[in-house]
């Protein structure tokens, strides 16, 4: 018995659907019957039988393509109406990643995320901790006679992320900072007095904003991770290089937030130890 009740529940939410999306699309019946090859009969039979029989997988495919939904949404078995097009395009995108200090699309997300945590591997050191020299220093190449201009317009973005209402969690390879205190790799030729400032200033604002900004080194020797931030529940964003490849999908961020977390919980060290950590590494310079 149940059986039966089933199959009459399917076939009046499938007719309740198929009404629902010709009318989201404006189709009508005697276009829908055009779209799929029969005829406008079949059509009202299917949307007015009041009966527990379903309609061919081939017409249920056909209607499904040719009114932008899933066949599967048709037949009940899934709630979300979008093809499978839809739905990895939504779950999915490639956007530009421009050479800036906080460029649109990053700052866009950081606002869409405000009240939850946010993770992030960044890809050299995080550009919210920065100093004025140190920003010029490592953009001028790049923009030239625009970068005073360049790090005034992104000054206001960076404070925002600073004071916003979320929590942020950085985990850095211990090698960078390594590097950078060094004057090693990318930091060749960086000026020992722009490397004291800057380790100063991560002192001084790892010790101001936390616990809100906690700061983490890991071994990369043990661990590996590309650049990556995790916006909340949101979305999780690998950075390509001149791209950035967002996913919105609940498995593949939760799948990006416990890679992240697993970064921190091996860190060597510790977002209570990175202000006196960062104070030794000054000596060495």
């Amino acid at each position: 018995m149940s059986e039966i009740i089933d199959k009459r529940l399917r076939a009046a939410r499938f007719r309740h659907r198929l009404g629902a999306a010709m009318k989201t699309k404006s189709v009508t019946q005697s276009e829908l019957a055009r779209r799929i090859g029969v005829d406008r009969s079949t059509i009202s039979q299917l949307l007015k039988d009041k009966g527990a029989r379903l309609p061919n997988a081939q017409v249920v495919g056909e209607c499904a393509a040719a009114l932008g939904v899933s066949a599967d949404w048709l037949l009940s078995l899934t709630d979300r109406p979008e093809n499978t097009a839809d739905i990895l395009a939504n779950a999915m995108s490639v956007t530009e990643a421009p050479r800036a200090l906080v460029d649109e699309q990053i700052f866009n997300w950081h606002q869409e995320a405000v009240g939850y945590k946010i993770r992030h591997v960044p890809a050299g050191l995080p550009d919210m901790l920065k100093t004025g020299e140190m920003l010029t220093w490592e953009y001028e190449p790049h923009l030239g006679r625009t970068t005073e201009q360049a790090i005034n317009a992104s000054r206001d973005r960076l404070d925002w992320m600073r004071s916003s209402q979320s929590d942020y969690e950085i985990a850095l390879p211990r090698h960078e900072l390594d590097a950078f205190t060094q004057g090693t790799g990318y930091y060749a030729g960086l000026p020992a007095e722009i490397r004291q400032n800057q380790l100063d200033h991560f002192a001084d604002l790892t010790s101001q904003l936390y616990p809100r900004l906690r700061l983490y080194l890991f071994d990369a020797h043990r661990l590996y991770s590309s650049p990556i931030t995790v916006f909340g529940p949101l979305l999780a964003v690998l950075y390509l290089g001149r791209n950035y490849l967002a996913f919105r999908d609940t498995e593949r961020v939760t799948s990006f937030t416990e890679h992240f977390d697993s970064l921190v919980r091996q860190a060597d060290i510790t977002a209570r130890q990175i202000p006196d950590h960062i104070i030794k590494m000054k000596s060495q310079i």
